[in-house]
């Protein structure tokens, strides 16, 4: 049974029990409309090429808006892997990467694939462990568990140290007020907490960082000017950020040109409160302390859960929930009854 319910602007027609936003987002009506209305227009052969450019644009400022950062620092891609590609591929032969243990492989493979030396340490000890790598690279909120790193020690570690940061906030934005115009590089995946379609992710780049990375998939989307670098040589790559972007994903980022400028205009602050809350109700609940993210992992029985309604993921061996705007206190009760 779909519950309907609302924040803001936003109206949600989400089933009971649905938990699972670490793993796929639910998006509002309106944004599920405009990706259906887009559908019925490329079934009717109406739009052509440049009728998505407004949709980027609006996704692009979105992104950065959520991220406090200029929109012309924002690169659109399709993945966070393919994205952090081009922060390795920047990087000098045998660098040194200081990471996450137990990181979203997403965020480390793109590194050890380029041939960079991965050093992992806990998620606590990162900034004292920034000092004599090339780069650090860490998502804010774990995929795994929900933990948050501590961006003002990591920050303050990395610029005594003179060390780049780059960050994933694919399971953070949307839901925890950010300010990262500070670090290097911000990569952010749509399709979870953003509440938008597969296919839509960004890269924000610091100006300092503009010539430090590499555009390792760069095609007629990176020119400076698109329309003329359709066809031949010589290498003709926009001057900002927009160098590293990929050919869009139309209806991927249409979706998030809804999706975006809807959780800008919240009180974030408001939106932590509610998603925290309720994780903590439900670590309460299970007699463990709280953690002031939206995320909890717990030891449980898959099936015991799905048998209740509760759609959950299994990440590194335990139960995995997360809590966002249509998620209720009833979602906390369903999964403290499932667990007895």
């Amino acid at each position: 049974m779909a519950n309907h319910r609302t924040w803001g602007d936003g109206e949600f027609d989400v089933p009971d029990g649905y938990l699972n936003t670490p793993s796929i987002g639910i998006p509002p009506a309106h944004v599920a409309g405009a990706v259906a209305a887009a559908v019925g227009r490329w079934r009717a052969g109406i739009d052509s090429p440049p009728d998505f450019d407004e949709s980027i644009a609006v996704s692009r400022q979105g992104f950065g808006d959520l991220i406090g950062v200029p929109a012309d620092r924002v690169a659109v891609g399709a993945s966070a892997s393919q994205l952090f590609a081009n922060v390795a591929a920047g990087l000098p032969p045998g660098a040194k990467v200081l990471a996450v243990e137990r990181e979203f492989t997403s965020v480390t493979f793109p590194f050890a694939a380029h041939g960079a030396t991965v050093h992992e340490v806990g998620l606590a000890e990162l900034p004292e462990h920034v000092e004599g790598h090339d780069l650090v690279v860490a998502s804010v909120v774990q995929s795994a568990d929900g933990a948050i790193a501590d961006l003002d020690a990591l920050r303050a570690a990395a610029e005594a140290a003179g060390v780049p940061v780059a960050l994933d906030v694919s399971q953070a934005a949307g839901w925890l007020p950010l300010q990262l115009d500070w670090a290097d590089w911000v990569v952010g995946a749509g399709y979870k907490w953003l509440l938008s379609p597969r296919g839509s992710a960004w890269l924000a780049v610091h100006p300092r960082a503009l010539e430090r990375g590499t555009p390792v998939a760069a095609g007629w989307y990176a020119g400076e000017d698109r329309w003329e670098a359709l066809y031949g040589m010589p290498l003709r790559l926009a001057e900002g950020a927009r160098r590293y972007d990929l050919s869009p994903v139309w209806f991927a980022h249409l979706g998030a040109a809804a999706a975006l400028p809807y959780l800008a205009s919240l009180d974030l602050k408001a939106v932590r409160d509610h998603c925290a809350g309720l994780a903590d109700s439900l670590l309460n609940g299970l007699g463990l302390p709280p953690r002031g993210t939206a995320i909890v992992s717990f030891d449980a029985d898959p099936a015991r859960l799905a048998a209740a309604g509760i759609r959950a993921g299994v990440r590194a061996g335990k139960a995995r929930v997360g809590f966002h705007l249509y998620n209720t206190e009833s979602d906390v009760e369903r999964v403290l009854h499932a667990m007895g």
